[in-house]
């Protein structure tokens, strides 16, 4: 995937694409007008600088995508965390936390995953 970035717009619209695939890209022009109010040229150019991007593929007029929203924000915030942090998760919590506090289901949650964690690289 050579660019991970995306506008607010180009999020939108992957985030609509995300959620009605895999979808016919007249059913899909037929959204954005809906959703957006773009004309159909635009949600082409759109879609064409996404499937270049490697997000999505469309074959045959049906848009899929290539990865899934899940696997496209972990890359991101994992880009996010190595570029800004020197891919330090511990000194990006820290500044995310700056200031904030957690609540005892935030806490209890974070914990689960640590453990889960530590639980798969133990038995692994």
């Amino acid at each position: 995937m050579s660019d991970l970035e995306l506008g607010a717009v180009q999020a939108r619209f992957a985030d609509i694409i995300w959620a009605n695939e895999p979808v016919a890209s007249g059913a899909l022009v037929r959204i954005c007008e809906k959703e957006l109010g773009w004309k159909k040229p635009t949600t082409y150019t759109v879609l064409r600088k996404l499937c270049e991007k490697g997000l999505f593929r469309n074959e045959n007029g049906m848009v899929t995508g290539v990865i899934s929203r899940e696997d496209y924000y972990s890359r991101k915030s994992g880009n996010f965390v190595e570029e800004t942090f020197g891919g330090s998760l511990p000194a990006f919590i820290a500044a995310f936390m700056s200031g904030k506090t957690l609540s005892e289901k935030e806490a209890d949650e974070i914990q689960k995953m640590i453990d889960a964690h530590r639980k798969e690289h133990h038995d692994g």
